[in-house]
């Protein structure tokens, strides 16, 4: 009687999915028994912990008996590069193809077929080392060419005499603001890949053992988004610091902590982190006056979100809430979930560096791997969400644009604003006073 592949693979045993392998966080060690050192591979409560490389390659190819959960084929090719090179890894894998079908068939017609699949093999090989080859010169073009660390326009060393835009005169709605801040965030973490995120395990691997691997490539995507976090922050901090009048400045302020609030309940962390970031910045920060005028209920309930003690557990506890939300959402606009990138990859660095790849006796501890890639999971599934807001060219032209303040000129902004209060206030201000002039006289002398 014929039976579909399909119906094959739900009747074979498979390796576990993320849900039954671990939990929603890594609270304790991910370090199997080691009871049983002679098993290859090792499982505990029928979950795979760890092997040798060569059982865990095994693992990926389909038996009479057997097929790999797609869970099990995914962690295992996104940490595999960690201990195989891509065009390796598939030809030891056409080798056990070969090997499982030399074991069914014999024969004139079974070796003339297991001609074919060699050079089917070798002509993926071929193609995988030019993707990979083409990959890697990519990168190398883009970082020659990329932009400044910043991924701004212009740096503002100086407070500006003549009088310019500010983002209330382009976008005076929170909830609009957040949306198109929503929008730039899923474009840029589009971007963003797996092999990216396993480059950080990747490279640290061969900083520790003081060599350079070939297939390590810059993490372009990752330092670019991690530059619009800083950018967002400090431009917060120019809008709040530009503004001359104390009541307007109340406003300002007053309007981001709403943009912040809203982009919490869109579920876009990273944007409300970064706005929170600018306005805990020490020349915003330091104006009393302007906080005290400030309604600073919904602030402190942001920042109570954002709480770092325990490990940040506030915002890890309304990161799973919105999850949640999503997993069970039916629009777009209920499945964002934008976490504060800095964490999530401390979270994987953290992973990685308590964690060792191999166990005392050589084989590799998957479980750690396991961990990882559910991490690595969740964030593409948050990623793929299709953006629900439309673009407004006009903001995120702003937003993207604007010209920003150094930190030098933040703190003589902040300090016309609001006199310095203390002898080390004052010390500073009459620094950067002395630096500023003489740059200015530098400027009329050229």
């Amino acid at each position: 009687m014929y039976t579909s592949p399909r119906k094959m693979r739900e009747t074979m045993p498979q390796t576990p999915i993320f849900s039954s392998m671990l939990g929603s966080s890594c609270s304790g060690q991910v370090q199997p028994d080691m009871g049983e050192r002679c098993v290859d591979p090792v499982y505990q409560d029928g979950n795979l912990v760890s092997g040798s490389l060569e059982a865990l390659i095994e693992r990926l190819v389909p038996t009479m008996d057997y097929y790999p959960d797609r869970t099990y084929i995914f962690t295992f090719l996104l940490s595999s590069r960690v201990f195989i090179h891509p065009h390796e890894l598939l030809a030891k894998v056409g080798q056990i193809c070969i090997k499982q079908k030399q074991q069914l068939e014999t024969g004139t017609e079974a070796e003339k077929e297991n001609g074919t699949v060699k050079k089917i093999i070798s002509q993926m090989t071929q193609n995988l080392l030019m993707a990979l080859s083409a990959r890697s010169q990519y990168q190398e073009i883009r970082e020659k060419f990329r932009q400044p660390v910043t991924d701004k326009g212009t740096i503002l060393k100086a407070k500006p005499q003549s009088t310019q835009k500010d983002i209330l005169s382009i976008c005076c709605d929170p909830l609009i603001l957040a949306q198109q801040l929503t929008y730039i965030e899923l474009e840029r973490v589009s971007n963003i890949y797996p092999e990216d995120l396993m480059q950080i395990v990747s490279h640290m691997d061969s900083l520790d053992n003081h060599k350079c691997r070939g297939d390590v490539t810059k993490t372009y995507n990752l330092e670019a988004y991690d530059n619009w976090f800083n950018c967002l922050s400090m431009l917060v901090a120019t809008e709040i610091c530009r503004v001359v009048k104390k009541k307007q400045r109340t406003r300002m302020v007053e309007f981001f902590i709403d943009v912040a609030r809203e982009c919490f309940n869109i579920g876009n962390f990273n944007s409300m982190m970064a706005i929170i970031s600018g306005m805990n910045l020490s020349p915003v920060a330091r104006l009393k006056k302007t906080w005290s005028k400030v309604k600073t209920a919904k602030f402190d309930v942001l920042e109570h979100h954002m709480d770092p003690s325990s490990n940040f557990c506030n915002y890890r506890t309304a990161l799973q809430g919105a999850a949640q939300r999503s997993q069970a959402a039916n629009s777009n606009r209920e499945k964002i979930v934008i976490p504060v990138f800095n964490l999530f990859i401390k979270d994987i660095y953290f992973l990685h560096k308590i964690h060792t790849n191999r166990l005392p006796n050589g084989q590799i501890n998957f479980k750690k791997f396991w961990e990882i890639s559910r991490q690595i999971h969740d964030f593409l599934t948050w990623k793929q969400v299709e953006c629900p807001f439309e673009k407004d060219k006009k903001i995120q032209s702003y937003l993207l644009t604007a010209p920003i303040y150094s930190e030098e000129a933040l703190f003589i902004a902040s300090f016309e604003s609001e006199g310095p209060e203390n002898h080390m206030e004052k010390d500073s201000w009459k620094t950067l006073r002395y630096k500023a002039s003489s740059e200015h006289e530098s400027f009329c002398r050229c």
